[in-house]
């Protein structure tokens, strides 16, 4: 059916290119069209500029982005064309090269990703670097307690068990209470990072709902109550971007939206085919303001900021 519908509409295909490289990089002639493709009609643009212009689209777009928002340092508009796996391996090369790793970055990825796109990230990285993933964050130096983690989620995208075991989610429940604030009072690193290699995350996520239901608080209370070292600090950005990633990614949108440009774009871009319908509703609830009306407080007016409200407000349904 998709491939009879992009053989009726290879035409509008064709003349949405033409309108893309005779704009000379007009961003405010961009972004209406470009923010309500879904990724397969974002595909078909990119073969159909290709084919006509021997030029990479994503290539195109940020000569201009670097031309005309050289202040924001943040190609936004063509990070949005990017395969999502693509996207994302980017990310993490980046975030690793940084002069301090952006662990968090890297956490967002393995947890907010299901196993078969952890998979494919792995592909890309691979074929974009030359590199092994795995082996990246192996060696990561120094050695960081979030490298721990990241280990043991690479390792959970592996896990056999696909289906949600409420049997299971119990036993880990009961577990990491026995080990933690039901007997030292801390988090057993051991403990911890064995069940997070060998559960997926939609496991991790129902032992994490079982825990609240056997104990009446949810796992992040235990872990505040611990020493909250490193290790504890780490494993509570996991626990809260695995139960509740609506609210993780409206907080990091309010936090980073003045200051930190770049990463609010990412997040943005990174939910916009995601769950961005429900960040807003939570946005809105938690901070009493629009998500857009946020947009447009924190950045100056232009292209740019058009661009990120269009994407705030889109639908991911699209």
């Amino acid at each position: 059916m998709a491939n009879n519908i992009l053989t009726m509409t290879n035409h509008n295909f064709e003349l949405e290119c033409k309108r893309i490289h005779d704009s000379s990089g007009d961003l405010s002639q961009l972004i209406p069209s470009l923010t309500c493709r879904t990724l397969l009609e974002k595909q078909k643009l990119k073969e159909t500029f290709k084919a006509m212009y021997g030029e990479e689209l994503i290539g195109y777009l940020q000569r201009y982005e670097d031309l005309f928002c050289p202040s924001m340092n943040c190609s936004a508009l063509s990070w949005w064309m990017l395969d999502p796996h693509d996207r994302d391996a980017a990310v993490v090369r980046e975030s690793l090269q940084q002069d301090e790793t952006d662990y968090k970055a890297l956490v967002e990825i393995f947890v907010s990703r299901k196993s078969s796109h952890v998979l494919l990230i792995t592909q890309a990285y691979q074929r974009m670097f030359r590199r092994q993933l795995d082996q990246d964050i192996i060696h990561l130096d120094p050695p960081h307690p979030f490298q721990k983690i990241l280990v043991a989620l690479a390792a959970s995208h592996k896990a056999h068990q696909v289906d949600v075991n409420h049997h299971i989610s119990k036993s880990d429940a009961r577990r990491l209470y026995e080990t933690g604030e039901g007997g030292l009072g801390a988090a057993d690193e051991a403990v911890v990072l064995e069940i997070l290699s060998k559960r997926s995350i939609p496991q991790l996520k129902q032992t994490f709902l079982s825990y609240k239901h056997i104990y009446g608080h949810d796992y992040t209370k235990s872990i505040n109550r611990g020493n909250y070292g490193e290790f504890d600090k780490a494993l509570m950005v996991v626990v809260k971007c695995i139960c509740n990633p609506a609210h993780y990614y409206a907080k990091k949108l309010y936090t980073s939206i003045k200051g930190e440009t770049k990463v609010f774009a990412r997040a943005l871009v990174s939910r916009a085919e995601v769950d961005i319908d429900e960040i807003r509703r939570v946005f809105k609830e938690k901070y009493d303001k629009e998500l857009a009306d946020v947009i447009c407080e924190g950045l100056p007016s232009g292209d740019y900021r058009d661009f990120l409200v269009a994407l705030a407000t889109r639908s991911c349904c699209i």
